[in-house]
C-alpha cells in the first residue's frame, strides 16, 4: 500500500538527551472514543502528552512529532535496564477505543499502515526486534495497550518485532525468563506475565504461568539469545 502521512505538527516535545540512540520503538493504542479526540489531546499543549506518529483505522497517518525530537509518550518506564524511554523512543499511536471505550480488532488497512510506518523507522533507526515494544511491555503496572488484539505475530512475519516459532519446551522459571527478555521485576509475577501474554500469548491473558505461557517464554527468551 502507499503509505499517507499528513503533518499535523504537536507543540508537545522537546529536545532528547545529547548521546542518547533511538534504539527504541513503542506502540500503544489511543484508548479514546475517536480517532479526532486522540489528535486533538495530542496536539493540545495544556495535555503534555504526544507521539511522533498516530495511525487512523483507516490507514491514514498523522505525523505529529519528528524523530529526531522526543515526544511525550511513554511516561514512567522500564526496559532492558533502561529508564524514561521516551528520550530513546519512537512512539506510535493506533486508533482504537481501548479496553476503556470498547476495544475492538485492529482493521487490516490500519495494521498495514502500521506495518509500513515501523518498517520506514526501522530503516532510519538502529532498533533491535526485541526494542519492539508495547506500551504494556514497558509499563505494565499501568498500561494494557495495544492489548490482546494486536496482531504482532503478523508485524513480525513482516519484520517487525518478534515472534516466537511453535514446539519450544517450558524451561526455566519465569521470573528470570521476563528478566532475560527485558521486563521490570520490582512487580507482581501475575501482573508481569499478563503483559507478556498480552504480546506473546493473546489467546491466554490470566497472568498464570501455565505451560504454553512457560513455553512461550521460553521461545521468546531463546530467540534473543537469553
Amino acid at each position: 500500500m502507499t503509505l499517507s502521512i499528513r503533518d499535523t505538527p504537536s507543540p508537545n516535545h522537546d529536545g532528547r538527551p545529547p548521546g542518547t540512540p533511538v534504539d527504541m520503538l513503542v506502540l500503544h493504542y489511543t484508548g479514546m472514543r475517536t480517532g479526532a479526540a486522540a489528535l486533538a489531546r495530542l496536539r493540545d499543549p495544556e495535555a503534555r502528552v504526544s507521539s511522533h506518529y498516530l495511525v487512523e483505522e483507516d490507514g491514514t497517518v498523522f505525523r505529529l512529532v519528528p524523530e529526531d525530537r522526543r515526544a511525550w509518550h511513554a511516561g514512567l518506564s522500564h526496559w532492558r535496564g533502561a529508564e524514561g524511554l521516551n528520550g530513546r523512543s519512537i512512539g506510535i499511536e493506533i486508533v482504537n477505543p481501548g479496553h476503556e471505550w470498547g476495544y475492538r480488532p485492529f482493521p487490516a488497512l490500519q495494521m498495514a499502515a502500521v506495518c509500513d510506518l515501523c518498517l520506514g523507522i526501522l530503516g532510519r533507526h538502529p532498533i533491535p526486534a526485541i526494542n519492539v515494544v508495547a506500551h504494556s511491555d514497558i509499563a505494565p503496572d499501568r498500561k494494557q495497550d495495544p492489548g490482546e488484539f494486536f496482531d504482532w505475530q503478523g508485524l513480525a512475519a513482516n519484520g517487525v518485532g518478534l515472534w516466537p516459532g511453535e514446539g519450544a519446551a517450558p524451561g526455566g522459571e519465569p521470573a528470570a525468563l521476563l528478566a532475560a527478555i527485558g521486563y521490570r521485576m520490582d512487580l507482581p509475577l501475575d501482573l508481569l506475565l499478563a503483559a507478556f501474554q498480552r504480546h506473546w500469548r493473546p489467546e491466554r491473558v490470566d497472568g498464570l504461568a501455565d505451560a504454553g505461557t512457560l513455553a512461550r517464554l521460553a521461545a521468546v527468551a531463546a530467540l534473543i539469545g537469553a
